[in-house]
């Protein structure tokens, strides 16, 4: 019941987002405007944020795991969202029995924890991430939609990610813009911790 509670929890939190906290904003809203290649496929910003990711390849494990923990709605709606985007290799890195115990049913409390883990209210582009960065002396915290800070800095040009159990993840591809957020790819699945 605790489990299931949590869940619903998450996917309150994640539908708050979309009703506007936008605390996190860029002034940048949209960006560039310009299309972006991810996974053999052009990141279209007039597209939400699941729209985009069901064309790249390179988010298959991703997107079945959004699918099972039933947050396709949530990442549909108007956000924005910032979200970290771990890569199939990123998933590939877990255990197999951990991957397989997250998409089970019984795992779902679980996974949503997990992949809410990755996502951040408001639309943080690079150069918001770089604001708070500074801001913070060098490193940021952002709170993420699990309730779960995960701290952010620079190494040299590229934005690093400090999970809760202090492992790295390194944006490999910034500034993917949704028509409702920001995606940056990322090469390691953010673990929240117990």
């Amino acid at each position: 019941m605790k489990k299931l509670i949590l869940a619903a929890g998450v996917a309150a939190l994640l539908s708050a987002c979309a009703g506007g906290m936008g605390s996190n904003t860029s002034s940048g809203a949209m960006g560039s405007g310009a299309s972006v290649m991810v996974g053999g496929a052009a990141m279209l910003p007039t597209r939400d944020i699941i729209d985009n990711a069901v064309n790249s390849k390179d988010h298959t494990t991703l997107v079945a795991a959004v699918k099972q923990a039933g947050l396709v709605d949530t990442l549909k709606g108007p956000g924005p969202f910032t979200v970290f985007a771990p890569t199939n290799a990123a998933f590939d890195q877990l255990p197999p029995a951990t991957l397989q115990a997250l998409m089970q049913p019984v795992g779902k409390p679980a996974l949503v924890r997990l992949l809410g883990y990755h996502v951040v209210p408001g639309r943080l582009d690079s150069n918001a991430l770089g604001q708070q960065i500074r801001a913070g002396g060098g490193v940021a915290t952002l709170n993420t939609v699990a309730g779960v800070p995960l701290r952010v800095r620079m190494d040299g040009a590229n934005i690093v990610l400090q999970d809760a159990q202090g492992f790295t993840a390194t944006v490999t591809t910034p500034n993917v813009y949704q028509s409702n957020g920001v995606i940056h790819v990322v090469n390691r699945v953010l673990i929240p911790g117990n």
